[in-house]
């Protein structure tokens, strides 16, 4: 019997992945939300394709996966975003599925719970507290000089988080947010350079990874505008290594048992340690998985697949043969609606963005530090060439 994987994406991403669920012989159902159905999905790679107005509203999915659960044996259920994470735990959990269930998911969305699980692991982590009590709030900002971060616990990258730089910043804050309070926490900014890490993991053991250094943090993107890049580290560098080793010390703190995996980090000015700021069970963003494929010949979103499908089926997953290269991207919100990337034509660029309203590329070096002046000198041109600002989205009323 065929076996069935629903997989949820609340936002348009994952071709490789479904491919390569359908070209193992999985029957493909894919749901997402109605914003999101004329997008260019590879329908020749899904069997069924649903959509409605919310995948994370419940108990609506559930009633809708329960439904289609009467004439179909659904085997196996994946998130492809972030925001899909939890839902797709819950359904596990509902359905009696293999795979991450409530509890477990909280340490890759929940931003309370895994700084929590990774400080109580010996990790460093920024110092946080989560906005329950209003007298730990006060000892928190008398102890923790500022500036803060109020953080939303679930969002997903940058969104929603509002620095604080005096106290008598944070009650006004608080009384717009009302009742959804205690859904946010407080956490001391730590001034460095952020890096990530990406990889695979299977059997909780890490697999593949390798790490990354952005170019601004990114949330002086998210709230400033400007140009994003990232680039992968040499691998042989003190950096890269320490990364790398305490990446793998977070996520068996988390207990991922399989997947994909996207973790931040940073590293403070101020004292030179590396911090942990957030993971997450799924395949970056920003093309990221893309820049990976190009530096190591590792394409996350497929591997991911595999992965899944070889547990599945009772098989062991074997990681296919790795080169070791390097690659950045570099990517802006443009003014153009179909930027022209032609001048960008050294023998290094070897994928180019193809989106409205944005320009993108990726390099590509044997040479770490070629694909890191290329990217530097790029990021002046691309500000002059495309760059527009458009004001951060806010998950609550106008902070």
């Amino acid at each position: 019997m065929t076996s069935a994987i629903l997989c949820l994406s609340s936002y348009f991403k994952g071709a490789a992945f479904l491919q390569a669920c359908k070209e193992a012989g999985l029957h493909v159902i894919l749901a997402t939300n109605d914003r999101n159905k004329d997008e260019a999905w590879p329908h020749e790679y899904i069997d069924e394709f649903f959509h409605m107005p919310d995948l994370g509203k419940r108990p609506d999915i559930t009633h809708a996966i329960a439904y289609l659960a009467r004439s179909r044996q659904i085997d196996l259920i994946v998130a492809l975003d972030d925001f899909d994470v939890e839902t797709a735990a819950h359904l596990r959990e509902h359905f009696r599925l293999p795979g991450m269930g409530d509890s477990l998911a909280r340490n890759f969305r929940d931003k309370l719970a895994m700084r929590t699980t990774a400080r109580n692991a010996g990790v460093l982590v920024p110092e946080f507290t989560g906005v329950f009590n209003y007298d730990d709030l006060r000892e928190f900002m008398a102890r923790v000089l500022p500036p803060w971060l109020l953080k939303p616990r679930s969002e997903a990258s940058s969104m929603g988080i509002k620095k604080i730089e005096h106290a008598d910043e944070i009650w006004p804050a608080l009384e717009s947010l009302g009742d959804q309070q205690s859904f946010f926490l407080m956490e001391q900014f730590v001034a460095g350079d952020v890096y990530h890490v990406d990889g695979l993991v299977d059997d909780g053991e890490v697999l593949f990874s390798m790490a990354h250094k952005y170019g601004k943090p990114p949330l002086s993107v998210y709230a400033g505008g400007g140009v994003f890049l990232t680039r992968s580290l040499d691998r042989e560098s003190e950096e890269a290594k320490a990364l790398v080793a305490l990446n793998k010390q977070v996520l068996k703190a988390m207990g991922l048992v399989r997947g994909a995996t996207h973790s931040e980090y940073i590293k403070s000015h101020a004292d030179g340690q590396y911090y942990f700021l957030e993971n997450a069970a799924r395949v970056g963003g920003a093309n990221i998985a893309e820049c990976v494929d190009y530096a190591s010949g590792v394409n996350l979103w497929r591997e991911w697949a595999r992965v899944e499908i070889a547990h599945l089926r009772g098989e062991k997953y074997q990681l296919p043969e790795t080169h070791p290269g390097y690659a950045g991207i570099i990517n802006c919100l443009a003014h153009q609606e179909w930027p022209d990337l032609s001048g960008y034509n050294d023998p290094e660029v070897v994928w180019r963005l193809n989106k409205k309203y944005h320009a993108g590329l990726i390099v590509s070096s044997p040479d770490a530090a070629r694909v890191e002046s290329l990217l530097n000198s790029f990021a002046e041109r691309f500000a002059n060439d495309f760059l527009a600002v458009l004001p951060p989205k806010q998950s609550f009323s106008e902070m």
